[in-house]
């Protein structure tokens, strides 16, 4: 019976809260063909899918040819590696992993590229918590495809692989891995919670220790 996990994270939106300096990497690759910046309520909808669908919807939604998405691409890929300044780990995060660290195994499974995701983690000094990082330009492929999830947690460890993530597509990534999943409330999600499949939600990671517990308890009986 299990009585550890593998513990799953999502990066942006669940454990970061970097939108700010998304919008801003997208409007520095939009002034380079000289295109009408993005809101932060417009990257904010475009966050969750990888940068590659990211650009796409910037385009259709400022009406760019497509033929312009490869090079807005390398563009934003550019910006990405540095855009560190606006970007904050969401409230108690930082001593609710060390908690978790010292229980469980750790991972992260993000759609983000993996440079961008290691400078951020780097940066705000997050990198220590985690076995394995899988980024969203990993052999594995894009979540909502399950393989990054499961290969993360394999790497991990042999807990139970649960996923902590606030949006609709790891919601999706859980369901097609089959494991447990923790909502997040406070991060990039646009459909109501209710409405989103999961295991248990949460608006503040003070809570997290204990339904993970509350997972492997149940899982135990």
């Amino acid at each position: 019976m299990a009585q550890n996990a593998s513990l799953i994270f999502d990066l942006d939106g669940t454990l970061i809260d970097s939108a700010n300096d998304i919008q801003w990497v997208a409007n520095k690759a939009l002034s380079e063909i000289g295109a009408t910046p993005i809101s932060y309520e417009e990257a904010v909808s475009f966050i969750g899918e990888g940068a590659p669908l990211f650009v796409k919807k910037m385009i259709v939604a400022r009406s760019i040819e497509s033929s312009k998405h490869d090079f807005l691409l390398e563009q934003f890929l550019k910006f990405y590696e540095d855009a560190v300044q606006f970007t904050e780990p969401y409230e108690n995060v930082i001593p609710i992993l060390e908690i978790l660290n010292s229980r469980h195994e750790l991972g992260l499974c993000t759609n983000k590229p993996l440079k961008p995701a290691l400078k951020i983690l780097k940066h705000l000094k997050l990198d220590h918590f985690f076995k394995c990082i899988t980024g969203g330009d990993s052999s594995f492929g894009r979540k909502p495809d399950p393989s990054p999830l499961l290969n993360t947690s394999a790497s991990v460890g042999d807990g139970l692989c649960i996923y902590v993530g606030d949006s609709e597509v790891d919601a999706e990534t859980a369901k097609r891995a089959d494991v447990p999943f923790l909502l997040f409330t406070e991060g990039y999600r646009k459909t109501p919670i209710e409405k989103i499949p999961h295991t248990y939600s949460f608006s503040s990671f003070n809570k997290l220790p204990e339904l993970v517990e509350k997972i492997l308890e149940n899982t135990n009986r």
